[in-house]
C-alpha cells in the first residue's frame, strides 16, 4: 500500500473502531463504552426475549413479538455501529438512534392508549417502563454522544 491505509480494521487494532488510524473516529472511549455495553445488554435481552416468544408463542401476539425482534435488530445494529467506527458508521447508529426512539415513542404511545393491541409487551411498551426506561433514554444518549464525537473528530 502506498502509505495509504484503506481502513479495512486490519492492522493491529484489531478492527475494532477505537484506534483514529485508518481515517476511523474513536466511538468506544469514554461514554461511548457504557453506551456499548448498554447496547450489548439490551442486545442480548432483546434477541432472547423475541427469539424464546417467536419460538413458545408466536401466535398469542404477533404484533408484539416481531416488534420485539425489530427492537433486537435495532439494538445490534447500533452496537455494531459503535464498535466499528468510522464516519459511515456514526452517521449509521445516528439514524438508527433516531429510528429507534421514533419506535420506543410510537409503540409506547400505542400501548398505553390501546392496551389490548399487545397482549404480550414488547421491549419498548409503555416506553420501556419493563426494562426501566432504558429503551427511551438509550437513543437520546446515543444521539447525544454521536454528536458529540462528530464534533470532536474534526
Amino acid at each position: 500500500m502506498s502509505g495509504t491505509e484503506t481502513g479495512t480494521g486490519t492492522g493491529s487494532g484489531g478492527g475494532t473502531g477505537t484506534e483514529t488510524g485508518g481515517g476511523r473516529s474513536r466511538l468506544v472511549t469514554g461514554p461511548g463504552m457504557l453506551l456499548v455495553w448498554l447496547y450489548s445488554v439490551m442486545s442480548v435481552g432483546a434477541v432472547s426475549r423475541s427469539v424464546y416468544a417467536i419460538v413458545t408463542d408466536f401466535d398469542s401476539a404477533p404484533l408484539a413479538h416481531s416488534l420485539s425482534a425489530v427492537a433486537a435488530a435495532v439494538y445490534a445494529f447500533i452496537t455494531y455501529t459503535l464498535v466499528r467506527g468510522g464516519e459511515t458508521a456514526r452517521r449509521a447508529a445516528l439514524v438508527c438512534c433516531a429510528a429507534e426512539l421514533a419506535g420506543v415513542v410510537i409503540v409506547g404511545t400505542w400501548t398505553v392508549l390501546e392496551p389490548s393491541a399487545f397482549p404480550d409487551s414488547t421491549v419498548w411498551s409503555e416506553y420501556g417502563m419493563g426494562y426501566l426506561l432504558i429503551p427511551v433514554l438509550l437513543p437520546v444518549t446515543g444521539m447525544l454522544w454521536l454528536r458529540r464525537s462528530r464534533s470532536h473528530a474534526g
